[in-house]
């Protein structure tokens, strides 16, 4: 092992390890927050002449809506044009959050960092649309159905876009659960047989989880539970070949010292 390669190692062990005075963390995302919204909102301003036909489409499951005051048609074009440049700039949100909480990956493994920021996009989106294409067309449904003949519905479209982005962004934020998983293990900080022994707990915890994010219905709770459960156990496997993987290396690194030690003899 050469003298940069060791260098290389311990930098990225230290940066790893969290050696940066809490100040400078504190600057730095400080920074991620305001690169962070600045991309939001530059995306966000253009997003708004697009506001219009997404607003349609986000709406056009619950059918024909109504606003209830006079300014909420246009907050809500201002919240589409906002959720819309959300997504829109998602991959640099992405990639400024995860450069932030892995910054040991900067160091060494600039690639796996756009493997990681590609990965969680995907993960979000596919949430997000599982949300809206399964979950909320049945939650919606079932809710509806508890009117009767004096209880006629008549839901603002301003309450119809919040449910949408509430489910929406949480399947997008739980979907990340295979990736968070992974990086804690290639950190260090988190180990395969504390998943596979604590399964039990996680589907409890799972379980309410599902129940505080989506309606008070079984049917909602069970399509948003049963993707999450799966999700935890693919971590967990996820985490199982990290972690040898991780164990391999830091063998051969071992060997790799030793073999650079002079022995005794050598020495005199």
């Amino acid at each position: 092992m050469t003298t940069e390669e060791k260098k290389g190692g311990t930098e990225g062990t230290n940066r790893l390890r969290g050696d940066m005075p809490f100040l400078d963390h504190l600057e730095e995302l400080r920074g991620v927050l305001i690169w962070s919204a600045a991309v939001v909102v530059a995306l966000a301003a253009g997003a708004w002449f697009v506001s219009s036909p997404v607003l349609e489409r986000i709406t056009r499951p619950a059918g024909k809506l109504v606003f209830l005051g006079p300014t909420e048609a246009f907050t809500l074009r201002i919240k589409v044009a906002l959720v819309t440049g959300l997504f829109a700039g998602l991959p640099f949100v992405l990639y400024k959050v995860w450069s932030f909480i892995a910054p040991g990956l900067l160091a060494n493994e600039k690639k796996l960092l756009v493997v990681v920021v590609g990965g969680s996009t995907l993960l979000f989106v596919i949430g997000s649309l599982f949300s809206f294409f399964v979950i909320v067309p049945i939650a919606f449904s079932f809710l509806l159905g508890f009117g009767t003949s004096y209880l006629t519905p008549m839901i603002s479209a301003g309450n119809y876009f919040g449910f949408v982005i509430k489910l929406s962004l949480a399947l997008g934020i739980v979907f990340q659960l295979p990736l968070v998983v992974s990086l804690l293990t290639w950190i260090g900080i988190l180990q395969p047989r504390w998943l596979l022994g604590n399964w039990r707990y996680a589907i409890v915890v799972i379980a309410l989880v599902s129940a505080l994010f989506t309606p008070p219905d079984i049917a909602s709770q069970v399509l948003m539970g049963l993707p999450v459960i799966g999700l935890y156990f693919l971590s967990a496997f996820l985490s199982v070949l990290i972690d040898k993987r991780r164990k391999k290396d830091a063998a051969e690194r071992a060997r790799n010292v030793e073999e650079d030690v002079p022995e005794e003899g050598e020495r005199r």
